[in-house]
């Protein structure tokens, strides 16, 4: 099978999970919304949020290293499960206990500080079965790590869906989390167990420190990528109210949809990237290079897209009641157009082992984001914790640009010289829904992408090694 065609079926398979999973997220998002209300929907997002922030140190890059070294070696897969599951039950307890002090030290209300912990315990569980979908990433059988994606979703569709049936408190909702959590755990043993045997648990310290010593600038860029996206649901918390994290976060979810779609891609290809460190350069960057130009053709439209129908998207979602997180959506989703670069580059320097730059990099992001929310919050409350988000993703751009050109992954002039054409396209569709915006919904979506797929074609930003990979992804080689 061809690299191309690999990494399309391995996306196919992720993405079409994806869209099964958050079509019930969707849902479950939005009855949740609109039942619990914006205080309600500002506490379990609070909660998530928290979890967010301290839930990578179930992890601290484990998983990640545990994808690149697999990858490249197949035969380190049983060291690395009967190590890492070790690890992350201690890791467990420290994340625990870091949200138990958190929580005491803001000093939140018994139902909040309840939920909190409920949802980290859900966390705790997913960190676990992660170690087996790292397996299952590294040796590319992503149709595991789809099953269990949708498993999730549903499962928690349906709690949500019962809780609100019988009208139950807050605190069910928060429980449900923690049942899914452990069904999908138990799903994900049985699968892996299905495939592999599991190896004898052990510790093996001469293993431990070089790993954790490996892996551990993955996790601080994990610590600090997390803190730029949920910190600003807690600083809202306790400087502008629950009500405000609700409507952040109404807008912030619709984002998270299209944050899954890098993520779905990242997770696919990351493999290759690192296999192709170790066999070809020039495959890495080819790869890289067409990914960027994808992840432009992609991501601007959306946002563009959003902007001008944000006031649909969000009535037809939450309804009235969350008329506020129109603006925050109309802001928000520009993050899209520079994180899905940013995403990208991340994983492409931590396939060439360059993960201490990411770490520095992301450092720099949440300490930006921060002091940007400590500026903004106390004047433009949730507003302006939207415009400290674009900002902190605009301000990784540069940075990564820099190193990446000078590894000589990129050229510069192929980047000006799609652009151009990208954004024409997208003029040609933004003119097309500003003069049909009040048909159907449903229809102006479709004929806005079927204009802009048109444009594309027809500005040549779609060229000849486009039109090879695809028909060697379609046709065995």
């Amino acid at each position: 099978m061809s690299n191309a065609r690999r990494i399309a079926k391995n996306t196919t398979v992720l993405f079409i999970a994806t869209i099964i999973g958050y079509i019930f997220a969707f849902f479950t998002n939005m009855y949740s919304a609109r039942y619990l209300g914006a205080e309600g929907f500002g506490i379990i997002s609070l909660a998530l949020a928290i979890t967010g922030i301290f839930g990578i140190f179930t992890d601290l890059g484990l998983n990640t290293l545990t994808v690149r070294e697999v990858s490249r070696n197949k035969g380190l897969r049983d060291k690395f499960v009967s190590n890492t599951l070790l690890m992350k039950i201690l890791l467990s307890f420290l994340t625990f206990g870091l949200v138990v002090i958190t929580v005491n030290i803001i000093n939140y209300q018994q139902t909040v500080s309840n939920v909190v912990y409920l949802i980290t315990l859900s966390v705790i569980f997913g960190g676990i079965y992660a170690v087996f979908n790292s397996i299952f990433q590294a040796e590319e059988k992503m149709e595991y790590i789809s099953i269990g994606n949708i498993l999730n979703c549903v499962l928690l569709f349906l709690g949500v869906v019962i809780a609100i049936y019988y009208q139950m408190e807050i605190i069910v909702f928060a429980a449900m989390y923690v049942v899914v959590s452990v069904l999908v755990l138990l799903y994900t043993v049985t699968a892996y167990l299905w495939k592999h045997h599991l190896p004898q648990l052990k510790i093996d310290l001469n293993f431990w420190k070089p790993t954790l010593k490996e892996a551990l600038p993955f996790g601080i860029t994990a610590v600090f990528v997390n803190i730029y996206f949920w910190i600003s649901s807690v600083m809202l918390s306790f400087m502008d109210g629950t009500e405000a994290v609700g409507w952040y976060n109404a807008a912030y979810r619709l984002i998270l949809f299209f944050i899954g779609l890098i993520t779905v891609y990242m997770t696919s290809i990351f493999p290759a990237m690192s296999s192709f460190y170790k066999t070809s350069k020039e495959s890495l960057k080819f790869a890289y290079e067409r990914s960027f130009k994808y992840l432009l053709i992609t991501s601007i439209p959306i946002a563009v897209g959003t902007t001008l129908i944000s006031d649909r998207i969000i009535l037809l979602v939450y309804g009235s009641g969350y008329i506020p997180a129109i603006i925050a959506l109309q802001i928000m989703v520009w993050t899209l157009v520079f994180m899905f670069i940013n995403t990208l580059s991340g994983y492409l320097m931590g396939s060439i082992n360059r993960q201490m730059a990411v770490t520095k990099i992301s450092a720099i992001g949440a300490i930006i984001n921060v002091a940007l929310n400590i500026v903004l919050i106390p004047t433009w409350g949730y507003v302006g914790s939207s415009i400290a988000t674009v900002l902190t993703e605009f301000s990784f751009f540069p940075l990564f640009m820099y190193i990446i050109v000078r590894a000589n992954y990129i050229n510069g002039k192929t980047v000006l010289k799609i652009l151009p054409k990208i954004l024409l396209a997208n003029l040609i569709m933004a003119i097309f829904v500003m003069y049909f915006k009040d048909i159907n919904l449903i229809l102006l979506v479709t004929s806005a992408t079927v204009v802009y797929l048109i444009s594309l074609y027809l500005s040549r930003s779609i060229d000849d090694v486009d039109m090879e990979l695809l028909k060697s992804i379609i046709h065995k080689k």
